[in-house]
């Protein structure tokens, strides 16, 4: 310590330095950083290359503090953490599914409902069949693969990096090498003095100067409001009121109730509730009311070979849409006979004409292309100019009494059935009708089998009463799950939010108008959320 009495100095000297020091000092901006930092989120971040992109990644409600004014730059980031990360950056919300992908992510986990909706869109993938390891670090070459994932990153994993990328890609590991030599290609990951370090785990503030530069490059995609499409969901066995509540928590924008059947005498039967209609439109929601046929080849052969009582027919529909303001009309004739093929395409041409005049929108439930007397009478080239929409009925894949057991709609189906239609239908007039129920089949004692249908409701109370184990199908892209009612074997092939996922995907990637439900209520309120992740995810293009 400085002993003032022996210095040279006089004591006069000693005080006028320390006065002309305490000036000095006053007149130093010494408050400049410690101001800087108070107005900073996080007391624990410095101004190096990664500052901007914490506070942007922070500001966007991407990336979080630890708590107490932390960010914890140099912390490792966790897989859980991580998938959350890339969830929030494009714009996936969370799932509450009732069915989980991993062993080891419990519903009662914070990332649950993270790591579902990534799982469904193909974004997180587990370390095994079933275990995700949400709690493990994350290493910087995990990290690229997971975010190429995330980004749909053109990756051949035939294709070697260029000599020289970096000095120690020897070390990359093979499955990562591809995802990490693209992500370089496109400026997202840079490597430190030459070197990668690809086992090295990622600290939070790398990934979030990772996660911000992919911000940066594709903003205006990742702020876009949600794509429109059509969302038409049909009422079944429901009272209206029933109905209404369960359009209110859906993604539904057209409703379609079941108004309307071709009697056995060739006119309307009118089963008209005008109070849904007034619902709708206060909602701003359109109505399609239903036009059925009871299943009926007779009758329905009837009217339609009868050019009288065809356009009588016609007539009537199109005088209850003109006074009652209906906004389209759904044509669900089913069980028809082969021969009255070229009627049926009259039957909608004629209906068509009448309703453009009003004007209303036509749509015409059509099976998808099954070489059999069952769809033999849908000319689906002559329907699609006929009518406004073509719904394909993308379920009965295995239908009730089939001679084998199976799903309601595999995704390989389901794909044949959606390409047979596009050969023939441009894809802005195609809507692809989802199932939001399944069959639970029962395999009797002498090979026989029973099928009941089941909402999606039921089926997830079967799954969690009876404990099944469900495994995933990659090719049919669905579960599967056995078990036993006393001594009975039971099968259900599962349709979910990651099912379901799938299918709008297909769709997405063809362009198709939209999306219907048979039926409204047979769902479980995460599909919702799951269908408007996949149409989001499914519009990205990264390119």
């Amino acid at each position: 310590m400085l002993n003032i009495d022996k210095c040279k100095w006089s004591r006069l000297a000693v005080i006028q330095i320390i006065i002309c020091m305490g000036i000095a000092l006053t007149l130093i901006p010494h408050t400049t950083y410690a101001g800087a930092a108070s107005s900073l989120p996080y007391d624990d971040i410095r101004p190096n290359y990664a500052q901007a992109a914490i506070l942007n990644m922070t500001k966007l409600q991407i990336m979080n503090g630890m708590g107490d004014r932390k960010f914890a730059p140099l912390k490792p980031i966790t897989r859980a953490e991580f998938i959350t990360m890339i969830d929030r950056l494009l714009g996936v919300k969370p799932v509450a599914s009732p069915l989980p992908t991993f062993a080891d992510v419990p519903g009662s986990a914070w990332f649950y409902e993270w790591i579902q909706p990534a799982a469904q869109l193909n974004i997180a993938k587990g370390t095994a069949a079933v275990q995700f390891e949400p709690a493990r670090s994350v290493t910087r070459e995990e990290a690229a693969v997971i975010l190429a994932r995330a980004l749909k990153q053109p990756i051949d994993g035939s294709q070697s990096s260029p000599d020289k990328l970096f000095q120690d890609q020897d070390e990359i590991s093979a499955w990562a090498q591809a995802s990490v030599y693209r992500l370089s290609q496109i400026g997202l990951v840079a490597g430190n003095d030459g070197q990668f370090h690809p086992k090295d785990l990622i600290t939070r503030q790398e990934a979030a100067v990772l996660l911000n530069r992919a911000w940066t490059r594709w903003t205006s995609q990742l702020q876009a409001s949600q794509p429109s499409r059509i969302q038409l969901g049909w009422q079944y066995g429901q009272t209206t009121k029933q109905f209404e509540q369960q359009v209110a928590q859906s993604e539904v924008n057209t409703l379609s109730p079941i108004w309307y059947y071709l009697s056995n005498t060739g006119t309307v039967e009118d089963r008209m509730d005008a109070s849904l209609l007034t619902w709708a439109h206060n909602q701003g929601k359109k109505v399609w009311a239903m036009v059925g046929n009871h299943s009926d080849p007779t009758a329905t052969h009837t009217m339609l070979s009868s050019s009288t009582l065809r356009q009588a027919f016609v007539r009537q529909l199109a005088d209850r849409f003109l006074t009652n303001h209906i906004d389209g009309l759904n044509i669900d004739f089913e069980n028809m006979m082969p021969a009255d093929r070229n009627d049926f395409t009259t039957f909608i041409k004629e209906l068509h004409d009448a309703l453009k005049s009003i004007p209303a929108v036509l749509s015409v439930n059509v099976s998808p292309d099954s070489g059999t007397d069952w769809t033999d009478v849908f000319d689906y080239a002559a329907l699609a100019k006929q009518s406004d929409y073509i719904v394909l009925m993308g379920y009965d894949e295995h239908w009730s009494g089939a001679p084998e057991a199976g799903s309601v709609s595999s995704l390989p189906w389901l794909r044949r059935g959606v390409e047979n239609l596009l050969a023939q239908a441009p894809a802005n007039k195609v809507i692809l009708a989802l199932p939001l129920y399944t069959r639970n089949w029962t395999v009797n004692s002498d090979g026989s089998l029973l099928s009941q249908d089941i909402t999606l409701v039921q089926q997830n109370q079967l799954v969690a009463a009876n404990n099944i184990k469900l495994l995933w199908d990659d090719q049919l892209g669905q579960y599967y799950g056995g078990y036993y009612d006393l001594t009975i074997p039971k099968q259900m092939w599962i349709e979910d939010g990651r099912s379901l996922s799938l299918k709008i995907s297909l769709g997405e990637m063809h362009g198709v108008a939209g999306y219907s439900y048979w039926y409204m209520g047979g769902e479980s309120l995460d599909v919702w959320t799951s269908v408007r992740n996949a149409i989001r995810f499914s519009t990205y293009n990264f390119a």
